[in-house]
């Protein structure tokens, strides 16, 4: 089967790409902007990439159109498309029928800690032998690869694995179809990480993004399990009605953390019983959380709680999470994904309980739709508070950073051009200093940027 993507070079769009490519279809995509190192990626997987939506494309004939959400009505590839009535499908729905159709699948969804959480359980499953397939929206370090199909367990050469494990998105699936994408996934295996309002271009409250998890639960079988978050907002989600096993995290009755020490090591703890204690270099307690989602989840498809311990302490983490990019002159550089307040106030807390004393330098940009929007700006303060001093990329946002910022402006300062602000980044770091870039975006590759500036 020839399958033609629209808007191929998101990293969702492209890991179906990944996979439609190892099952032997013909894959080829277009884009607005395809360029490295997503274009580089696809293209050694033997993928044709076309740049832009032109009409023209259809004569490439393929046999199915498969639709991302960046595509909405008035592109014109999707118009011809439309006015010829060729057949068209969504990424989620293509991913659900093709490939998550007869698997085991593990989804886990959440505002916050989806990629990092998926990277962990694929790769818990992974040492443990299992041999799964995945699909992350980002690159873990110890696969390499955002994506895969399952493959061969170490235990049996003459099976594939059953086990498939999906970072589950709540943005909505396509321009015909509003729902989340998670709804498509049918997970045996939910993970309700946290929920938060987010996605403002879409959602109009939190009550909103409460219905479309509800869905979610909905969906998992009466074997399956739910590992939740004690939150207020996922218990309500799980009082519209929960008709699986459920396993809470984060609390007494359930999965728990026990015991930090200075290092960062902890005991997990299952309804009062020990499991084992965890030994890694990642950061945090919203991390700690994640462990324990995981090693709920891992159970569940018959991993052993001290057998997915092991496999955390050999976790090396998601790229653009807590990424070092560099180190000069005893200046630490590090990216991150952070764009939301919390996971903003996570980060900074995560490095700060590691470095101490020494002056962390926030670098933010606030590229998100909803940041783009200014309904959380009134959080950004308090989200920065460890920080001892705040860049903000403040161009093309809705709304004056300066002003949101205006309670910390003793450590804040604002700029409209990129270069300026790294030059005051360079001036203002000093030896023993770690810099936190934050963004969900290139940011204009700030980070080698700063770099090249302290030198």
């Amino acid at each position: 089967m020839h399958i033609h993507i629209l808007g191929i070079c998101g990293t969702f769009m492209g890991g179906i790409a990944v996979l439609a490519k190892q099952e032997g279809h013909r894959v080829t995509g277009c884009d607005a902007n395809v360029y490295p190192p997503m274009s580089t990626q696809l293209e050694a997987q033997g993928i044709e990439l076309i740049e832009g939506f032109s009409p023209e494309q259809t004569k490439l004939n393929p046999d199915i159109y498969v639709i991302g959400n960046v595509v909405s009505r008035g592109n014109p590839l999707m118009e011809e498309i439309l006015n010829q009535g060729l057949p068209y499908i969504s990424g989620p729905q293509w991913l659900a029928e093709n490939v998550l159709q007869g698997k085991w699948v593990l989804a886990v969804a959440g505002t916050h800690g989806k990629t990092t959480t998926s990277s962990m359980l694929a790769w818990v499953l992974e040492y443990a032998g299992l041999a799964p397939g995945f699909l992350i929206g980002g690159v873990p370090e110890n696969f390499g690869v955002s994506a895969r199909l399952p493959q061969t367990p170490k235990q049996d050469a003459k099976s594939i694995s059953p086990f498939f494990v999906i970072e589950a998105d709540e943005y909505d699936t396509a321009f015909f179809d509003k729902r989340s994408k998670f709804v498509h996934y049918r997970p045996r295996t939910a993970v309700l990480n946290n929920l938060e309002f987010d996605h403002a271009d879409i959602f109009d409250d939190l009550a909103a993004i409460e219905k479309q998890f509800h869905h979610l639960v909905r969906t998992v079988p009466q074997q399956g399990l739910v590992v939740s978050n004690k939150q207020a907002s996922l218990q309500r989600v799980i009082d519209k009605g929960c008709w699986s096993n459920l396993e809470y995290f984060g609390s007494a009755d359930g999965w728990e953390v026990q015991n930090v020490d200075a290092q960062g090591r902890f005991d997990v703890v299952f309804k009062g019983e020990r499991q084992g204690n965890l030994s890694w270099d990642i950061l945090g307690e919203h991390n700690r959380m994640n462990a324990l989602a995981v090693i709920a989840a891992a159970r569940h498809v018959g991993v052993a709680p001290c057998i997915a311990i092991e496999a955390l302490s050999e976790f090396k983490n998601v790229k653009r999470r807590m990424e070092i990019k560099g180190v000069v002159n005893d200046i630490t550089v590090y990216d991150d994904f952070a764009h939301h307040p919390t996971a903003i106030d996570t980060t900074v807390a995560g490095l700060r309980s590691k470095v101490g004393k020494a002056r962390i330098l926030a670098v933010l940009e606030p590229r998100s739709n909803t940041m783009k929007l200014g309904v959380m700006k009134n959080a950004l303060p308090a989200s920065l508070k460890e920080a001892d001093l705040v860049f903000c990329y403040g161009a093309n946002l809705g709304w004056d950073a300066a002003e949101a910022l205006s309670t910390i402006k003793d450590k804040a300062s604002v700029y409209e051009d990129l270069n300026t602000m790294v030059a005051a980044i360079a001036k203002a770091a000093k030896p023993g200093d770690y810099v936190l870039v934050m963004s969900n975006g290139g940011f204009g590759g700030v980070h080698q940027k700063i770099l090249d500036a302290i030198k």
